[in-house]
């Protein structure tokens, strides 16, 4: 699981557009925190130090203690919202987190062993289809990320959600299909080659299948 970090954060009685937006004008994020079957926590957080987090990775990920006017509440960031325009941080949702905390989250995938992929060295392209898994997981034990071993693969082959080591309590959100990470694809070059041996030996076939037929057609004329 990642390393919990601190945010201090005001608690704030006054909501709406028009707070929120003099919360902004004064260098802070307006914010809430909900669940775990407690009243809604409308709270104040700076700028900086949110904002820091959410491009330093992983932040949907990584649980975080918001320390409200001295009150400790150990939270999971949901939702955050970014400005269209000028993309910065308008508003962020997060999740209270108890022991008993279960949440859906999305891990990334990392790849590892690319040159060990006897069809990436053939020239193959690694063709992600999922940069993420969607899991269900108790909050306390959230994956930094999946490792897919691309060690041994050939063109054509795949990664599968059976191939990744899936830690205790953690579960795909998908269960009714074994689903692809990622493939290796072959480059455009080698399908044209590919493609062109084969028009050439079905060439060849036809060729020899003409040629048969005609001695034929000469046998039944003498």
């Amino acid at each position: 699981m990642s390393d919990v970090y601190e945010l201090k954060a005001e608690a704030r009685e006054r909501v709406g557009k028009g707070s929120a937006r003099e919360l902004r004008r004064n260098g802070k994020i307006p914010a809430v925190i909900y669940g775990d079957g407690q009243p809604p926590v409308s709270i104040a957080l700076p700028y900086k130090e949110v904002t820091m987090q959410i491009h330093s990775g992983g932040f949907m990920t990584t649980i975080a203690t918001i320390d409200v006017d001295g009150k400790k509440i150990r939270v999971l960031p949901k939702d955050y919202q970014l400005d269209p325009v000028r993309d910065f941080t308008m508003h962020v949702d997060f999740l209270r987190i108890s022991k008993n905390t279960s949440v859906t989250v999305d891990v990334p995938v990392h790849f590892i062993n690319e040159d060990d992929s006897p069809g990436i060295s053939r020239g193959g392209v690694l063709n992600t289809v999922r940069h993420t898994v969607e899991v269900n997981c108790p909050a306390d034990s959230i994956p930094d990320a999946f490792i897919a071993d691309l060690t041994g693969l050939e063109l054509g082959d795949g990664i599968h959600i059976s191939n990744i080591t899936l830690p205790d309590g953690v579960e795909p959100t998908i269960t009714d299909r074994d689903f692809t990470i990622a493939t290796i694809a072959a480059p455009a070059g080698l399908k044209s080659e590919e493609d062109a041996a084969e028009d050439a030996e079905g060439a060849e076939g036809e060729g020899e299948e003409d040629a048969a037929g005609e001695e034929q057609e000469e046998g039944g004329e003498e």
